[in-house]
């Protein structure tokens, strides 16, 4: 069966200069974007029973624009405040100036890096002295910056603030899509949840990563394209080599 619609379970771009759209200006594709999961912010309770105290760190770690607005609704819940020398090391830019909602933004005390891992590691250790650091997360999320911190015996801990909920799927929405490629167990878990009874049928599949792979496969379901490989270390080059070799 040729492949006429895919379904990329992660938010819609913002702007068209993306490799998806030329994927499918390239192979006459219908693809479409619908996140499988959403982040619903914690409790002031449910942070409680972490039994972390947000006073106890001066330094933070942002990596998007939504955590921060969480954190600080947190710490007024809380009735916490934190610190004018606190420290904030943000991914991007864009976060570090958000925070002008919340603080005085003081150039010594917030930091940004590029939005890569490597430029939020590079600003960490340039600027740290010492700090004891709060990573507010979602409960599933990529150790890389936890892993990090531990390597380098930095204090840390990480702050639960969101846990991550499946979104309502309809079947008869699914079985529109030829293909649906998944980013992470739990997208995985949220078909599952959703239909319990799911039969995959002539649906193709696709997999980002090992961990992901590993869910499609334990959901007993059939993966077709798996991604990052040696001649595809994209899921935008493994579908284009999918697509154009016509595999069925």
């Amino acid at each position: 069966m040729k492949i006429k619609a895919i379904l990329i379970t992660q938010p819609k771009p913002e702007t068209d200069k993306n490799p998806y759209f030329d994927l499918a200006r390239k192979h006459n594709v219908v693809v479409e974007f619908k996140p499988f999961i959403h982040l619903e912010g914690i409790t002031a309770k449910e942070f409680r029973k972490q039994k972390i105290n947000p006073i106890d760190y001066n330094a933070l770690i942002f990596t998007s624009r939504s955590a921060v607005d969480q954190y600080f609704k947190l710490c007024d819940e809380l009735r916490v405040k934190m610190s004018p020398d606190a420290k904030y090391y943000c991914m991007t830019e864009s976060i570090a100036l958000y925070l002008q909602k919340y603080i005085l933004f003081r150039k010594r005390k917030v930091f940004f890096g590029d939005g890569t891992f490597q430029g939020l590691t590079e600003i960490i250790e340039k600027h740290r002295d010492g700090e004891k650091f709060l990573i507010p997360c979602s409960d599933i999320h990529k150790a890389d910056i936890s892993d990090f911190l531990r390597k380098k015996k930095y204090e840390f801990a990480e702050g639960i603030i969101f846990k991550t909920v499946p979104v309502e799927l309809i079947e008869q929405e699914i079985r529109k899509y030829d293909l649906i490629v998944f980013f992470t167990p739990s997208g995985v878990t949220a078909l599952k949840q959703n239909f319990p009874d799911f039969q995959q049928k002539a649906l193709r599949l696709g997999a980002f990563g090992p961990l992901t792979t590993q869910a499609v496969l334990n959901a007993g379901l059939q993966l077709n394209i798996q991604a990052p490989a040696p001649a595809a270390p994209s899921m935008t080059m493994a579908l284009d080599n999918y697509l154009s070799g016509n595999i069925h």
